[in-house]
């Protein structure tokens, strides 16, 4: 199946119905286009790194792949033992989403559910409508379930402003609207703390380069790895800036949303393996991911928003990405 393009003047997006992802986005520049998602090369199959797709039933990690629901405990699948990630083995980024319309502008996703998949109670019937803007595009998920169960969705969307596969993101500026983050374990799962970012590398409340605020954070022991992979806290409600990223020549990408935070990723595990479509491999630090999502390993922590959803309630959730 091909990917579904929409366009105006000044953008270009393309969307799969594998994974409801993201599969490329262009901006008028320079008297061109250029690309500035990372891309996979096959439409139809799994990507390495969850490239552009829709994540869920729940995005992040799980603790020990479980979770407490009015008293009653369900065992998820433990896809990254002894922890899910990400909704599991065959979470939504795995699963191909019926087409339910697509026009130049707007383009609807479904994907139905069922019980126990994965091992969430209820029947969860997801929607994803992809919309451009005049400077960007957003997506929109809304779920309704027939029993309580746990929704924390995210797109996992990579970004180089210089270009998808002009090398690492070092020199970009990242800005994230957070005062506080979530520190984890040696498996990258909070440990309840809600930790104030100033006076540490972890500090984006003013612009810094993505490079040096990494190699910053490793040295003061903020990271499980030599990269960035942490939950923000972000300020405010509501619709709103949630981080912006600059790049080399001053491309501004902002990307807004409705939830209480946002995972800044840097790609640090990419090796090579994930290519372009154009067949140029992606390394480590080439892209950065900004997933906007509710708090990691929610359900485990009283302190944090809380996911679960329930019959009659409606869940919903925007992602907006501009370029300027």
């Amino acid at each position: 199946m091909s990917a579904i393009e929409m366009a105006n003047a000044q953008i270009q997006a393309a969307v799969l119905p594998f994974g409801a992802a993201l599969q490329s986005l262009r901006v008028r520049r320079d008297g061109g286009w250029r690309s500035v998602v990372l891309s996979r090369d096959n439409l139809e199959a799994p990507a390495d790194g969850f490239l552009g797709a829709s994540v869920g039933r729940v995005a992040n990690r799980i603790a020990g792949a479980h979770i407490d629901i009015d008293g009653v405990g369900y065992q998820l699948d433990a896809n990254e033992p002894p922890l899910m990630l990400h909704g599991g083995t065959a979470g939504f980024s795995e699963k191909m989403w019926e087409v339910r319309s697509a026009s130049p502008d707007e383009v609807v996703f479904n994907l139905e559910s069922p019980d126990k998949e994965m091992g969430f109670p209820g029947n969860l019937s997801v929607a994803a409508v992809y919309k451009l803007l005049a400077d960007g595009v957003q997506v929109e998920y809304t779920a309704t379930t027939d029993a309580p169960t746990a929704v924390n969705l995210t797109n996992h969307a990579y970004f180089n402003l210089a270009g998808d596969d002009s090398g690492p993101i070092d020199a970009h500026l990242l800005q994230i609207f957070a005062s506080a983050y979530t520190p984890t374990d040696a498996a990258g799962v909070p440990t309840g703390e809600i930790r104030p970012v100033a006076g540490t590398p972890l500090d984006f409340t003013r612009p810094a380069p993505i490079g040096q605020r990494r190699e910053q954070a490793a040295a003061a022991g903020l990271t499980r790895l030599p990269g960035i992979d942490t939950n923000f806290c972000v300020d405010g409600e509501g619709l709103r800036p949630l981080a912006k990223v600059t790049g080399p020549d001053g491309l501004t990408l902002t990307v807004s949303g409705d939830a209480p935070g946002v995972q800044a990723y840097d790609c640090y595990y990419f090796c090579g393996k994930v290519k372009s479509p154009r067949g140029v491999p992606y390394g480590q630090y080439a892209a950065i991911a900004l997933e906007p999502q509710a708090w990691p390993d929610a359900p485990h922590h009283p302190g944090f928003p809380d996911i679960i959803l329930r019959p009659g309630q409606v869940y919903r959730h925007t992602i907006r990405w501009q370029l300027a």
